[in-house]
């Protein structure tokens, strides 16, 4: 399975999520339910997996967490957020970055339109 293929997965899943929550419950609310429809999908799901950081050559003591990361490929990072601030995709690459993955989907459930609340980051692609 490409990352785009469980790139549509994600999307579809957000979607009928969004359909029936709406926007304004907590980023964990949406978290949970996305974590358990993905299983639900027969994907591999980790969820608020540590993300090492290491500074020339240091494994540094940091706490870093992804939101969810799908079978080892594709990184998302869930907000729930009146608007996308600048630093939120870069958060999300720097976490490409580090993980070596190629692809994160941005999911803010608080936009109107699911559609328009998901932001496809590249590190690499």
């Amino acid at each position: 399975m490409t990352e785009n293929d469980i790139s549509r997965i994600v999307i579809d899943v957000c979607y009928h999520i969004h359909v029936e929550l709406g926007p304004g419950l907590l980023e964990s609310v949406y978290e949970e339910i996305l974590y358990l429809e993905l299983k639900n999908e027969g994907l591999i799901v980790e969820r608020q997996k540590p993300l090492p950081v290491t500074w020339r050559g240091k494994l540094l003591d940091l706490k870093y967490r992804t939101d969810i990361i799908i079978e080892n490929k594709v990184i998302i990072e869930i907000k729930s957020v009146q608007e996308i601030h600048p630093v939120h995709p870069k958060q999300l690459l720097t976490y490409l970055k580090l993980s070596g993955l190629r692809l994160g989907l941005l999911i803010n459930f608080n936009s109107p339109l699911i559609k328009t609340g998901i932001t496809r980051i590249v590190n690499g692609l």
